[in-house]
C-alpha cells in the first residue's frame, strides 16, 4: 500500500534533484570550503551559487543570507540579536499564534524581565491589528510575527506589521518558514528587518535554515567562534545542506505558479468535498487570506488523534490540529487562541499538499474520511450529542 502523504507543513520530501546535486558533496568533494586550497575552493563556489539562489527567491541580495541550522535557531538568533542592539528597550512583541521556536523564547524573555506583548487574533485566525497598533511603542525592540500559520495556513500582514514597527524605530523578524516558496516574497520592497527560512519545509533536507538580515540592519551574532558568514554565524559550513537548499529555492522559485493554481485547487476540491460529505465540520480560518496548500478542517464530536490513527492505518499521513499529549487533552494554542468550539478543536486534522499531491491521491482522501468520522461518532463519548444534533 503506497502512503498518501499530506503532511508538507511539518516536513516534505527531498526533491530528486535537490538530492542529487548534493550527492558529490559527502564522498567526492568534500572540502571545507573555508580552506585556501583548490579542493576547498570548488566548494566554496557552490556555496555562492547557492546563496544566490537563495537571495533570488526572497528578492534579496546575497550578503544578506546568513545559512544556519533551521528555522528555529534563525527565530533565536533574530530575536536576541535585536535585544542586543536595543539594550535599554525592554518590549517585545509577538502573536498568540506563534511556532513555538519564537513563542518559547518570548515567554522565557518574559521571566526575565522583559514585557512580552502576545497580539491576539479573531476567530478565523487573523491577527489583531488594532491591538497591535496600540501595543507598538518607543520601548519596543523587536516584533516577531510568523508571515504564514503552520497549522491554519492564515497568513498575517506582515508588510504593514513592519512599516508599524519601523515608525516606532523597532525591530521587525518575521518567521516565514511556511511561506517561503508557497507565496511570493519580495524583500527588495519590504521594512522586514529579518526573516526565517527552514529548508526542509520546501523540499531540501532537515538541518539547514536560513536567516535574511536587511542591508544595513545592526546584527549580534547568535554563535561566535570562526570567521564563517562574515562571523555573523560561527561553525564550519553544512556545505551539502546549503547546496541542496539553493538549488530547492531555485526550484520553488519556478514551481510557484503551480503551487498557487494546481496544489490550491486540489486543497480547494478537498475541502469542499469534505464540507459536503460530513456534517458538523469547519475550515478552521477558511474565510482568511490562507496557504494555498493548506486545510485545517474541524469535525465535532470526535478526536483528532483517532481519526490520525484510523488514517494512517489506510496509509494516509496527516496532522492534527490538537496538540494533545499523553495524559493531555488541551487543544492547540493556536486554536484555542481563535476561539474554535472544544468540540471543534479537539476533532481538528491537518491536511498540508505539496507539488507532489495527485489528484487520485485526493480523491481516495475523500472516500476514506466519511466513513472514518461516522464510525469514530457512534463510538464518541460524545455520540449521543451527535446523534441529537444529526436530528
Amino acid at each position: 500500500m503506497k502512503e498518501i502523504y499530506l503532511d508538507n507543513n511539518a516536513t516534505t520530501k527531498v526533491d530528486e534533484a535537490v538530492f542529487e546535486e548534493m550527492r558529490p558533496y559527502f564522498c567526492e568533494l568534500y572540502g571545507n570550503p573555508s580552506s585556501m586550497h583548490f579542493f576547498g575552493g570548488q566548494v566554496q563556489g557552490k556555496v555562492v551559487e547557492a546563496r544566490n539562489r537563495v537571495a533570488a527567491l526572497l528578492g534579496a541580495s546575497p550578503e544578506e543570507i546568513i545559512f544556519t541550522a533551521c528555522g528555529t535557531e534563525s527565530d533565536n538568533a533574530a530575536i536576541r540579536s535585536a535585544l542586543e542592539v536595543f539594550p535599554d528597550r525592554r518590549h517585545v512583541i509577538t502573536s498568540r499564534v506563534e511556532h513555538p521556536a519564537v513563542l518559547t523564547q518570548c515567554r522565557n524573555l518574559s521571566q526575565k524581565g522583559y514585557r512580552v506583548s502576545e497580539i491576539g487574533v479573531d476567530g478565523e485566525g487573523r491577527l489583531n491589528m488594532d491591538e497591535y497598533k496600540a501595543a507598538v511603542d518607543t520601548d519596543t525592540a523587536v516584533v516577531s510575527l510568523m508571515w504564514a500559520n503552520n497549522e491554519t495556513g492564515v497568513i498575517f500582514p506582515v508588510e504593514e506589521a513592519a512599516a508599524i514597527a519601523k515608525a516606532k524605530g523597532a525591530l521587525f523578524h518575521t518567521d516565514a518558514v511556511q511561506a517561503v516558496g508557497k507565496i511570493p516574497i519580495d524583500m527588495a520592497h519590504s521594512d522586514v528587518d529579518m526573516l526565517s527560512i527552514s529548508g526542509h519545509k520546501l523540499h531540501a533536507p532537515k538541518g539547514i535554515g536560513v536567516l535574511y538580515v536587511r542591508r544595513g540592519t545592526p546584527y549580534r551574532p547568535f554563535l561566535v567562534g570562526g570567521h564563517q558568514e562574515k562571523s555573523r554565524r560561527a561553525g564550519t559550513e553544512n556545505t551539502a545542506a546549503i547546496i541542496a537548499l539553493g538549488k530547492a529555492c531555485e526550484l520553488a522559485a519556478q514551481q510557484m505558479s503551480f503551487e498557487n493554481t494546481q496544489v490550491r485547487a486540489m486543497r480547494d476540491r478537498l475541502q469542499s468535498a469534505l464540507m459536503e460529505a460530513i456534517p458538523h465540520a469547519r475550515i478552521n480560518g477558511g474565510l482568511a487570506d490562507r496557504l494555498p496548500n493548506t486545510l485545517s478542517i474541524a469535525f465535532e464530536f470526535v478526536e483528532g488523534e483517532s481519526i490520525l490513527m484510523l488514517l494512517s492505518e489506510l496509509g494516509v499521513c496527516a496532522s492534527s490540529g490538537s496538540a494533545c499529549t499523553s495524559g493531555s487533552l488541551e487543544p492547540s494554542h493556536v486554536l484555542r487562541a481563535m476561539g474554535v468550539p472544544f468540540t471543534c478543536a479537539h476533532g481538528s486534522v491537518r491536511f498540508s499538499l505539496s507539488r507532489y499531491t495527485t489528484d487520485a491521491e485526493i480523491d481516495r482522501v475523500v472516500r476514506e474520511m466519511p466513513p472514518i468520522i461516522d464510525r469514530l461518532r457512534q463510538m464518541s463519548p460524545f455520540g449521543r450529542e451527535y446523534l441529537k444534533a444529526k436530528v
